[in-house]
This record gives structure tokens, sequence and C-alpha cells, in this order.
């Protein structure tokens, strides 16, 4: 697999809009493994992430202060239409290279960094609303490295919880949910 960012968000992309197209309108106040929120919450949030990040891939600020209400109308189509965005926007010339916007960090990382939210919420998602995630193989070996280097800085920022022990014989992808926080066994109560 091509580990550009567009083509790592097409993969993850392709599994979580799949996920968020079937959540249907009574799964929107179950929980999810994200503690913090429900599937409503998630969700808006996710938006939230897709549309800043489209401005960090070109190099603006982004304002994650905005709280607007995304499931409204056509929210699941939406949704779709704003992550075919975030993939252009991480495809055009010179997103991946310099520093993106007041996040002052390597424009690749930042790109891992949506990367990361796009497949590890969809996982949050389909757990939460009873459906099957596989993320891609090359996504979760990219992730892993990123965020094995991201981790101690995204704890202190509140961004991952402490990580969750797994087996041995824990795959690659649960190793990833394990090292954000997340339980791999979480299931709806």
């Amino acid at each position: 697999m091509n580990d550009t960012i567009s083509k790592l968000l097409e993969a993850a992309a392709d599994r979580t809009v799949t996920v968020v197209r079937n959540i249907t309108d009574d799964q929107l106040t179950a929980p999810t493994p994200c503690a913090e929120y429900d599937v409503h919450a998630l969700v808006d949030h996710l938006f939230q992430v897709i549309v800043n990040f489209q401005a960090l891939a070109a190099k603006k600020d982004s304002d994650f202060g905005a709280a607007p209400e995304h499931l409204t109308g056509a929210w699941r189509d939406r949704f779709a239409d704003e992550t075919v965005r975030l993939i252009a926007a991480w495809d055009a010339p010179g997103a991946e290279e310099g520093t993106s916007g007041a996040m002052g960090m390597p424009a690749r990382t930042v790109g891992a960094m949506v990367v990361g939210d796009l497949a590890v919420h969809g996982w949050d998602l389909a757990r939460a609303t009873g459906q099957p995630y596989e993320p891609d193989a090359a996504l979760v070996g990219m992730l892993g490295a990123e965020f094995g280097a991201l981790a101690p800085t995204a704890r202190k920022m509140g961004v991952f919880g402490e990580p969750v022990p797994v087996g041995e014989d824990a795959g690659p992808f649960e190793a990833l949910l394990a090292m954000t926080g997340r339980d791999p066994g979480w299931s709806r109560p």
C-alpha cells in the first residue's frame, strides 16, 4: 500500500464512513469505548476533526474550540463528503511537507494523527453500534510507529488514556487500541 497520508486516509475512511452510514438514530445515545463520548458526541467530534484537519493540511490554523452541531439533516452523507474533502486536502502537493498550522508539528505527524482519529474512532463507533471493523494492515503498521512516538505527549495532553495491558497474543490493532487507552475487548453494556 502507498503510505502517503491521503492513501492511508482512504483506507481508514473506507471503513469508518461505512460504520457512520450504518448508525441508526436510536444508537446515538449509546456509550462508546471512548468514555467521555456517547455515539452522538463522538460522531460530532469526528466531524470537527475531519473539518479542522482539512485546514491543517493546507497549513492554515484550525478551530477546535468551535462546537457546531453536525448531526442534523443528511449528516451521514455530509460525513462522507467531508471525509472526501479531507483526503483531497492531504493529497494536495506539499500537504505532507513542513509544519501544519498552529500545531507547529511536522505535517506528516499531523496527518498521521487524523488517520489515527479516523481509524480508532471508527473502531469506537463500530463497537458502540455492534458493527464489524477491521482496519487495513499497512495503516495499523504506520499508526503503531507514529503513535508509539506520540503516546507520552498525547497522554500529557489528555488525548490518550493510560495504556491498557493486553496479552502477548494481542494483534497489532489491539496493541494500538491499548496504547491509546482503550480496552480492545470493550463491548456494549
